[in-house]
């Protein structure tokens, strides 16, 4: 399955739908006759205006539909419990509150719909030497009713945040040298614009591997906080993962120690492959064996 299959497989093209920030590059689009509105942090005309030298197709920026200044999504749509389906790709890692977000697309979204994410592994992008993310701040950040985020979140993002080559993400199999993105200098000055002027900055306030992510979300049904779980699972493909929820999913088949195991692997074999794949036995004749033996031992895991 393709990047648009595993994204759309529970979504009913019958039905009616919310794209959340699709930016440049709509995945269920009005052209393709879905019955989709779509919320953005700009209209249409300024989408344009702010890609219009990035070398992206200008002509796949559609209308859009709600303008979010951070309303509730139901205040914003003026609808309840309206929804088939909702979906956010490279969106739940920039909210400062994970939590609200869920909840804010289950109060759109019928007892029946459900919520497909594409989510970036930080494994494979710039987030790649920050620490995932804990339950601990995932449930902190929405007790204390963020709207922002934090100073500290800040620093970590402007201090840790790095490129692979030029490349801001990549997969399993990609080479070169790490190097930081941002300069140093310039980060207590953006601490400061939040604590003075609650300044807000468009970054990644969360970092996953996907099994720390289906954790969270198994351990914020149990403990009360959001009323989803897993619908489909995909496991990660270049830099990202893929996962439907919904009120009528179910528990992951691993059991929580299972998934910390797992968590541990992913993490660990993501670093033995890039060991393996950078000696010089893989410059030989043998590449294609040791790539697969590779691949295979961290798909296991």
């Amino acid at each position: 399955m393709n990047r648009a299959q595993k994204i759309l497989r529970h979504i009913d093209k019958d039905g009616y739908g919310v794209e959340i920030g699709p930016s440049h590059n709509p995945i269920a689009s009005k052209k393709n006759r879905y019955k989709v509105h779509i919320i953005d942090h700009m209209s249409r005309e300024q989408l344009i205006k702010k890609y219009k030298n990035h070398g992206v197709n200008l002509d796949k920026i559609e209308e859009v539909d709600f303008v979010w200044k951070g309303e509730s999504y139901t205040e914003l749509t003026g609808k309840a419990k309206y929804y088939d389906w909702v979906i956010a790709s490279h969106v739940i890692e920039h909210v400062p509150d994970l939590i609200s977000f869920l909840n804010d697309c289950d109060a759109i979204l019928k007892d029946d719909g459900v919520l497909s994410l594409a989510i970036p592994d930080k494994r494979y992008c710039f987030d790649h030497y920050r620490p995932i993310s804990s339950i601990s701040k995932v449930i902190d950040s929405h007790l204390q009713k963020r709207t922002n985020h934090t100073p500290g979140t800040v620093a970590d993002y402007y201090l840790n945040v790095v490129h692979r080559s030029g490349k801001i993400a990549w997969d399993v199999h990609a080479e070169g040298k790490y190097g930081f993105m941002h300069a140093s200098e310039n980060i207590l000055q953006k601490m400061n614009s939040v604590i003075h002027e609650n300044a807000y900055f468009d970054l990644h306030a969360w970092c996953f591997v996907p099994h720390s992510f289906r954790l969270i979300i198994y351990d914020l049904f149990c403990l009360g906080f959001i009323p989803f779980k897993e619908v489909d699972f995909f496991r990660t493909d270049g830099c990202e993962f893929y996962i439907t929820l919904g009120k009528k999913g179910q528990f992951p088949s691993k059991s929580r120690l299972e998934m910390l195991e797992t968590i541990e692997s992913e993490l660990k074999n993501s670093k033995s492959i890039k060991q393996q794949l950078s000696t010089p036995i893989f410059r030989g004749l043998d590449v294609a064996r040791k790539l697969k033996r590779a691949a295979i031992s961290y798909l296991r895991d």
